[in-house]
Formats: C-alpha cells, sequence, structure tokens
C-alpha cells in the first residue's frame, strides 16, 4: 500500500527527475507572455514513454498556478480539431471569467466561440449531417455571425485565437491550449494552427499553443507551413542520465524510509535503460516483491522477470496486438534489422518485396503510431525496446 512508484500512461511519477530544463524554459515562456514580450510557443517531442504527456501536464499547472485559463485536447488521426478546440477554449475562457470585469465581453467571445465550433463543414452523408447539426457546444448564448464562422479552419482558428487573447489581456493573464499526440492533427489543421499561432506572434496576443508529440512532429509542422522552424521553441526530450533515474527511484523511496544499494540501483538503470516510463514498471515490482530495506540487486533478479512480463503485456503487447499480419511481418523485418532508423529498402530486402508494394504496411504503422519516418527512406519504432520485444517472440 505504500508503493510510491506509478507508471502509467501520462501518469505523473512521484518525483519529475531530469526535466528541469524543460520546466525552467517553460517558466521564461509564461513570464515573457505575461510582459507582453515576443515569445514562441513551445513543442516537446520524443518516443513513447519518456514522460511528454507528464511533462505537458506539469506545464498546465505551472499555467494554471499563474492563474492562466487553459485547455487541454489530445489529437486524433483523420478528426478536425475544430471542436476539440472550441471545448478546451471553452474552459479556459470560463476559468477567466470571473475575474473578468466585463460580462458583456466574455458572452461577446461565447457566442463567436459557439459559432466557431458548429461551423465545421457538413458531411456528405445525410445521417451524418443530421448529426453534426445535432452537436452542441454547451454554451448558453446565441452564435455570433461573422466571426470565426466562415467554414474556412485557417481564418476562423485564427480570428477565435485573437479574440480568446483579447479576454485574456483584459484580465491582465495569457491563454494556453495543450496539445497532445499533435503529429495525429490532420495535414490540413496543422496549417491553420500554424497560421493562428503566426498571426498571435505578429500582434502579441497572450495565448500560447504547448504541443507534444512524437520525434517526427516537427516535420510535420515544418511540412505544413514553412515558418513553423520559427515558430516554436523545440525541446526534445529522451531517456534520463544516470543521476536523474537514480533520484526519480530513491528520492520517493526515502520518503518512505526506504533505501536500494548502490548495485540494485546499477541493475535497476541496466534494465530500464533510464526511460521514465520502464523505472517506474520495474521499481513499482521490486518494492512489492522486496522484503526489506534497503533493496538489493537479489531483489532486481527477483522483480526483473515479472516486471518483464507486464511491459510484454501491456506496453508492447497491447501496441503489436493492434498491428495487421502484414503490419507486424514489416515491424519483424525492422526488429531483425535492429534498433536504430533503418532504411525502408532494408525492410523490403529483407522480406523479399518491393519498397512499394510495403507502402501500405508502413503507412498503416505510421497513423497507428507504433513507427515513424526519422528521415525520407527511413524509418524507426515509436516505443523503446520494442524490436528487442519483437526479437524475443516467437516467428
Amino acid at each position: 500500500m505504500r508503493n510510491p512508484y506509478a507508471p502509467g500512461a501520462g501518469q505523473r511519477p512521484p518525483e519529475l527527475a531530469g526535466r528541469d530544463r524543460e520546466l525552467r524554459q517553460f517558466e521564461v515562456v509564461l513570464e515573457r507572455v505575461a510582459r507582453g514580450r515576443p515569445e514562441r510557443s513551445m513543442i516537446v517531442t520524443g518516443l513513447r514513454g519518456v514522460g511528454k504527456t507528464v511533462l505537458l501536464n506539469a506545464f498546465r499547472s505551472m499555467a494554471i498556478q499563474r492563474l492562466w485559463g487553459t485547455g487541454k485536447i489530445e489529437a486524433r488521426p483523420d478528426q478536425s480539431i475544430r471542436r476539440p478546440v472550441a471545448s478546451a477554449l471553452h474552459r479556459a475562457v470560463r476559468e477567466l471569467a470571473p475575474r473578468h470585469r466585463a460580462p458583456d465581453r466574455i458572452e461577446e467571445f461565447l457566442g463567436v466561440l459557439k459559432a466557431f465550433a458548429q461551423s465545421e463543414p457538413e458531411p456528405p452523408s445525410g445521417k451524418a449531417k443530421a448529426r453534426a447539426h445535432r452537436w452542441q457546444p454547451g454554451i448558453d448564448v446565441p452564435a455570433s455571425r461573422g466571426r470565426a464562422d466562415s467554414g474556412d479552419l485557417e481564418i476562423d482558428l485564427t480570428e477565435l485565437f485573437v479574440d480568446a487573447a483579447s479576454v485574456a489581456t483584459d484580465v491582465g493573464v495569457g491563454i494556453a491550449l495543450f496539445v497532445d499526440e499533435m503529429q495525429d492533427v490532420p495535414a490540413d489543421d496543422v496549417s491553420a494552427l500554424c497560421a493562428a499561432c503566426h498571426e498571435l506572434s505578429q500582434v502579441g496576443g497572450p495565448l500560447i499553443v504547448v504541443g507534444a508529440g512524437l520525434p517526427h512532429l516537427p516535420a510535420v509542422l515544418s511540412a505544413s507551413k514553412s515558418y513553423s522552424e520559427r515558430l516554436f521553441r523545440y525541446a526534445r526530450i529522451d531517456r534520463l542520465d544516470r543521476e536523474s533515474a537514480d533520484h526519480a527511484l530513491l528520492a520517493p523511496a526515502e520518503r518512505e524510509e526506504v533505501t536500494f544499494t548502490e548495485e540494485a540501483l546499477d541493475a535497476l538503470y541496466g534494465a530500464a535503460d533510464g526511460y521514465p516510463y520502464f523505472v517506474q514498471a520495474y521499481a513499482k515490482v521490486v518494492w512489492d516483491v522486496a522484503p526489506d530495506t534497503p533493496i538489493t540487486a537479489d531483489d532486481i533478479k527477483v522483480a526483473a522477470p515479472e516486471a518483464e512480463s507486464e511491459l510484454a503485456v501491456g506496453f508492447f503487447g497491447s501496441r503489436y496486438e493492434r498491428a495487421t499480419p502484414a503490419e507486424r511481418d514489416y515491424m519483424r523485418a525492422m526488429a531483425v534489422l535492429g534498433d536504430d532508423p533503418v532504411p525502408t529498402a532494408s525492410v523490403a530486402d529483407e522480406l523479399g518485396r518491393k519498397p512499394s508494394s510495403l507502402s501500405p504496411a508502413r503507412d498503416g504503422l505510421i497513423k497507428k503510431g507504433l513507427i515513424y519516418s526519422a528521415e525520407r527512406g527511413m524509418v524507426a519504432f515509436t516505443v523503446p525496446h520494442f524490436g528487442k520485444f519483437l526479437r524475443s517472440q516467437p516467428a
């Protein structure tokens, strides 16, 4: 019951170790925006399991502590961001409304927000069209006309962000929109989001977009707008160094009057390889099997098979099961070639196929977030140690 470790999707660990630099960077962003200084929005990238969502949530907590309005969305493939953004900004402005001196200004913005939410282009199917018309954003004011309601997301999002920033200016704070899994935002919507951020950076509005996504997210943004490289501040996060990984283990344990031997820390770092999710996963099992303090290397040996079994089912296996047989063959071929990014031509050679015939499998895996294109003609796993997991599975 006293076990402090917390392996989970986006769940904050008991000790957020090794991310001080990123937290300081975001502190600077918040402070500069609050002072009306020009500042870029921020993008966090990295493999799965390195703590991107945890860091995004930590950033959001920092903004809330400064009394900013905040909202968060999780992007999904083939789903427009119009409605999720509308809901997120609705929440952000509701947080600011009690401190605004002019309720009419809030109602005016909510009217624009409602019009924006309901202006999604109509789908061709009659049934889908009916569902679209029935959807309501839960805003109890009439929809405005002539502002953020053209149906063109780039125009509408830019106008909406400018109006939201104006409301925040009235209150003397900012608004932060957090976008998780940002690489899954549809291409046209990415372009619209970049254009809206670009306009805000020019007018100095106190609204920022903070995104998190896989390592190829900068390339996704750059493909949509050439100026995106200068529009965002990029932070690439990776595995923890040895000192940070040890701190993530020791700090919560010592609060429970438990410690680890140096040999146990060596063994845990070797097993988890510094990846934050793995650190928590191994530590949680080790805590449960260790009979006493200090936790020893022998305890690690006993716990490791159980921890690896849980990872094989929950972290690796659940992702593997989502793939089709052809996609699994593609991933197994990647695993044979090693753990670094591999050429797509080499994968085709391994399978004895033409590269063009494997495009559907590759594209399907990218869409499911199992692999990413590190650079043109290269692919890599989005999950650390996934190649090792595949090599351990029966053919």
